[in-house]
């Protein structure tokens, strides 16, 4: 971390932290409200974080050194300084969450106060602070759940949000009763809210709709439903199913179904704004996201159920989700898509080489394939703290036993599958896809696939983000239509 003054040539900012610092380290750094305190933020992948402080007001200036405030712990740390107090989000000793107030000065575990405690029920995803108040976000069961505490840890009320969905970008000023969030949903795109934390609120205050955009269907077409289905250990794992309101799956009949998840680095598979899965519902199509473990769900404990050598957990449970929309008469084998990108990509070239007979067809985006040698291309050394290190005996063992493109067989019959990739993907290299496909082309010409095996590489593009809207709406409709033509969607 570089500190640069306005005004000055950059090439004589002084470094201020970094020096010797592991490369798979990530550093990034706030501000107290006051400006008095630099709050530096070391994490460690995605299992724990290191933060540390400084005085501003330090004769020294840039070369003040920092203090520890948490160093060592096997946990997720975030938070804002206030005063004295750092205000943190922490699942140590709380796999939900919980919300500690530190003293800057005094910073020992023993001396921390719990504000808001771990809860049974609620995961608590972010916090913010507004006048005198904690405004907390948290799912249960993966839907998006808002309160308002006070600075004690005290609830003083909920909010009451549109429908199921996610809440993100929550923000607020210790100087105003407003704060503000961004609300979405399978079928509602994101709008910004403003709602108060002022004593004249209501009990149940109705968030104000700032900025929106018109809906591309109308929700009451569409039927949302959760369910809860048994994973190979019985670990009751939700899932999400949407489809058109007057659509039977009570007939015998099995529709064209699409199978989503992702399972890994503590993301969760809440309820997003998809506008691309409305024409397949309309057209008589079934969606279902499943929230498997490796996810934030439920948790650090959830995701740690779905990490390293846990990884496994995360595939049954998404061959479970696909078997059960089979036994529950959704779909069948010859009406079943699954659909995943980068970590839901290394998810979906399990399930096709542990149950190359679950779907009928595979939609591979952007993904992770050979996990034996993935740690040696561009970025991938920093997913060791979340698959494991391939060098390192034990986790080889484990890598190498689901690793996709070391399951591939030569007598065996592969269903379609459409694997796209990038040429300038600097997240994931696309040699994944590449060899990927070229072996399942390789076996098709022994033992016949059960349908094409494609591959597209798109050029001056990357692994999503940023991409602009023409080449997604490309994308998208490459993937949709082979779904559909595979699943029998007219």
């Amino acid at each position: 971390i570089f500190y640069h003054k306005l005004g000055t040539d950059p090439a004589d900012d002084p470094k201020i932290y970094g020096e010797g610092c592991a490369k798979e380290l990530s550093l990034g750094t706030s501000l107290s409200e006051d400006g008095r305190y630099m709050l530096l933020h070391v994490s460690h992948g995605w299992r724990s974080t290191d933060l540390y402080f400084r005085d501003e007001t330090d004769p020294a200036g840039p070369a003040g050194r920092f203090r520890p405030i948490v160093e060592g712990i096997d946990a997720h740390f975030g938070g804002r300084i206030i005063g004295e107090t750092l205000y943190a989000l922490t699942n140590y000793q709380a796999s939900r969450y919980r919300v500690v107030g530190i003293d800057l000065q005094n910073p020992a575990p023993a001396n921390w106060q719990t504000l808001i405690p771990e809860a049974d029920d609620l995961t608590i995803e972010d916090v913010a602070f507004a006048k005198g108040h904690i405004i907390v976000s948290g799912l249960k069961h993966a839907v998006a759940h808002l309160y308002v505490y006070d600075l004690h840890g005290k609830l003083q009320r909920e909010i009451h949000l549109p429908t199921i969905g996610s809440v993100t970008g929550l923000a607020a000023d210790l100087e105003s009763d407003d704060f503000f969030f961004v609300f979405e949903s399978f079928l509602i795109p994101p709008a910004i809210y403003r709602c108060s934390v002022s004593k004249d609120a209501p009990a149940q205050p109705q968030p104000e709709v700032i900025l929106a955009s018109a809906q591309a269907v109308d929700p009451n077409l569409v039927s949302i439903a959760q369910v809860f289905y048994p994973s190979k250990d019985g670990t009751q794992i939700p899932m999400f199913i949407l489809k058109r309101r007057d659509l039977s799956v009570s007939d015998g009949t099995p529709h064209p179904t699409v199978l989503i998840g992702y399972g890994g680095f503590n993301v969760g598979k809440t309820p997003t704004y998809m506008p691309a899965i409305v024409p397949w519902i309309e057209s008589g199509g079934i969606y279902a996201s499943a929230n498997l473990r490796g996810g934030n769900e439920y948790g650090e404990d959830w995701h740690r159920a779905g990490m390293q050598g846990n990884k496994q957990n995360v595939f049954d449970d998404f061959i479970a989700a696909g078997e059960y929309l089979i036994s529950k008469g959704y779909t069948d084998h010859d009406h079943l898509g699954i659909w995943g990108r980068s970590n839901g990509g290394l998810l979906v070239g399990a399930t096709l080489t542990q149950r190359p007979d679950l779907a009928k067809a595979v939609a591979c985006g952007v993904p992770l394939l050979d996990m034996v040698r993935y740690h040696k291309f561009l970025i991938a050394y920093l997913w060791c703290s979340e698959y494991g290190n391939p060098e390192d005996p034990e986790a080889f063992k484990w890598l190498y036993a689901y690793s996709p493109y070391h399951h591939v067989h030569e007598d065996v019959s592969y269903p379609a599958i459409y694997t796209y990739t990038a040429e300038s993907d600097t997240r994931v290299d696309p040699l994944h896809a590449k060899k990927m496909t070229a072996l399942l082309q390789h076996v098709a010409s022994i033992k016949a696939a059960k349908g094409p095996i494609l591959l597209q590489v798109e050029a001056d593009a990357g692994h999503g983000v940023g991409k602009p809207l023409h080449k997604i709406v490309a994308e998208q409709a490459n993937m949709w239509a082979f779904l559909a033509w595979q699943l029998g969607l007219s």
